[in-house]
């Protein structure tokens, strides 16, 4: 057998804890064929940014998850069409527009969700704090305020759950969530035509279909993975009390322990390409057509690369090279949204007195990871009235 190490994997051990799998593979199949997932895997750090950087591995084809759950949009495209489907929201999440567009909102946001359970001393993060500011965050960018955040988070659970089904061989219709979508999309293009709105702009360049795929992607894009990035951020912060101590202390360490953190354990953990033709990749010899799944959580993980990579380092000199937004041309554009996100509530839950883990479950995940629930506890904060 070629790939025995690919052949022994498991869903089950790819959902829970893939780190000693792919640590084996990394070593000795960093190219594998794993059956389960009915295509290669790379795990080694240069060959993840081979294939991310070559033209001859693409996203724009039908078996591509993402495009058979919204249909075509920027993350199943590349070249010309990618860039214009792109380009139509891009624009708006450089890193100056971002700033002056979000920063008051979040802030707000945190405030709000962080004020609202500070006096009762305990909170669940991903439903009390990092899913809510997702939500509202990702609401307020395609200015879908007529929309209850429940709402927005069953759309995005429900595309979620078909991208993963997908990813694992199962069956997966989100049909009800997207024309939902759809339809709000098409009242928010009528009711603000005059208006320069983030969807609005992006239908100057795109048609109505290509304009709620895309929205689509942004929804499950900048909701779960930002809510997986805050919920593990507070996770390896928490974990040892010494960790905590160290960025309240040095302050200006904090956006590297986030960084560290989504080099650690990336909320997206895999991303998908298709060989246009063959290719040797490593030791193994790519067909046309082959399904490629670059693993992000072990390139994150590499040796070659990352001194000691399964230790928690915010001091870590090399955190850049991690490759969580992955690379190329299809770089998540909404990092420094998902960064100042992380931080914000980092900073609000920083402050809280005694702050510390009240019990996991995770991470976990086949594509998305982050703990299942992250219950974390302080001294009841009780404003006095003035």
């Amino acid at each position: 057998m070629k790939f025995p190490v690919g052949a022994s994997a498991t869903i089950e051990e790819l959902d829970a804890d893939p780190h000693p799998l792919l640590a084996r593979l990394r070593v000795a199949e960093p190219v594998s064929w794993i059956p389960v997932l009915g295509g290669w895997l790379v795990t080694r750090h240069d060959l993840a940014l081979r294939v991310l950087r070559d033209t001859r591995f693409t996203v724009d084809d039908p078996r591509f998850s993402t495009a058979q759950v919204v249909g075509t949009s920027m993350l199943s495209l590349d070249g010309a069409a990618h860039t214009r489907h792109r380009d139509a929201f891009a624009r708006r999440f450089r890193p100056a527009e971002t700033r002056a567009r979000f920063t008051a909102f979040v802030h707000d946001e945190v405030d709000r969700l962080v004020g609202a359970v500070a006096p009762r001393g305990h909170a669940e993060v991903r439903d009390d704090l990092a899913g809510p500011l997702a939500v509202a965050v990702v609401t307020e960018a395609l200015g879908l305020r007529d929309v209850t955040p429940a709402t927005i988070r069953s759309w995005y659970d429900a595309f979620v759950e078909a991208v993963s089904a997908i990813t694992a061989g199962r069956p997966a219709n989100a049909t009800d969530a997207y024309d939902r979508l759809r339809a709000k999309v098409e009242a928010a293009l009528d009711e603000h035509a005059a208006e320069d709105t983030l969807l609005t702009a992006a239908a100057r360049h795109l048609d109505t279909d290509e304009v709620v795929a895309n929205a689509a992607v942004l929804m499950f894009g900048g909701i779960d993975t930002t809510e997986g990035m805050i919920t593990n951020a507070v996770l390896h912060l928490l974990e040892r009390p010494a960790r905590l101590a160290l960025v309240r202390d040095e302050p200006g360490l904090l956006p590297a322990a986030v960084e560290e953190s989504v080099r650690l354990e990336p909320a997206a953990s895999v991303v998908d390409r298709y060989a246009t033709e063959d290719v040797p990749l490593g030791t193994a010899r790519i067909a046309k057509g082959d399904l490629v799944r670059v693993s992000i959580t072990a390139a994150n993980r590499d040796p070659a690369v990352f001194a000691e990579p399964d230790r928690y380092d915010p001091r870590r000199a090399n955190v850049d090279r991690h490759l969580a937004f992955a690379h190329g041309p299809h770089f998540c554009f909404g990092a420094h949204l998902a960064r100042l996100e992380t931080m914000t509530m980092l900073r609000a839950l920083i402050r809280l007195p005694d702050l510390r883990l009240a019990g996991t479950v995770g991470p976990r995940g086949l594509v998305f990871r982050k703990p299942l629930t992250l219950e974390v506890a302080w001294e009841p904060v009780i404003e006095e009235d003035a």
